[in-house]
């Protein structure tokens, strides 16, 4: 029997520190981190992990939102681990899921709390749309940023007779996105 950590944030630039008590309280268990969107299960650390754990282990988690955001992968990812042999233990909540030993009340609570995470993800988004929604109307809101082909940088290239910054006028975008559309269609730098 081990321990086993999985921390997750919802993206690179968020820090881990708030669930990095469970390294402390477990010093020698074995830690898997994502910093991806737990929308879905394909987070590389969280496949890792479930490739990782055997029967007996403990899977500690701070929360449950941090396990999975919707009540759909929470109850299939609780489901699978338990029917392994593999106990999950929620810290933040207090409740554990032993292997082959669920009761009612625990299933309950597992679909309850997994429900007020997907419930809670989806009002992100919700608030997200809206500020967008604002931010265009006031004229702030850019979009996501284009992205172009090397198709059409060495069209805009061959109208210009090569020149680089010509090309980047004919396209509307900076010369060193130019520059890095070369580079990654030839796989090496150009001046």
């Amino acid at each position: 029997m081990s321990d086993v950590i999985y921390i997750r944030v919802s993206s690179v630039s968020q820090n881990t520190a708030r669930q990095e008590y469970l390294q402390d309280l477990l010093p020698e268990a074995k830690s898997f981190t994502d910093k991806v969107s737990g929308k879905d299960t394909k987070r590389p650390e969280l496949e890792a992990l479930l490739k990782y754990v055997r029967e007996g282990d403990i899977i500690h988690v701070h929360s449950i939102d941090r396990f999975a955001r919707n009540v759909v992968d929470l109850r299939s990812l609780v489901t699978s681990l338990n029917a392994q042999g593999v106990s999950i233990k929620f810290h933040k909540e207090g409740l554990v899921f032993n292997a082959n030993a669920n009761d009612a009340m625990s299933q309950l609570m597992l679909t309850m709390l997994g429900a007020i995470g997907e419930f809670e993800r989806e009002l992100i988004k919700e608030r997200q749309r809206e500020g967008i929604e604002l931010a265009k109307k006031e004229g702030k809101y850019k979009g996501r940023r284009k992205t172009y082909s090397i198709e059409a940088v060495r069209e805009a290239l061959s109208q210009t007779e090569g020149n680089k910054t010509k090309a980047a006028a004919i396209l509307g975008c900076p010369v060193q996105t130019v520059r890095r559309v070369l580079r990654e269609a030839q796989g090496e730098a150009v001046s």
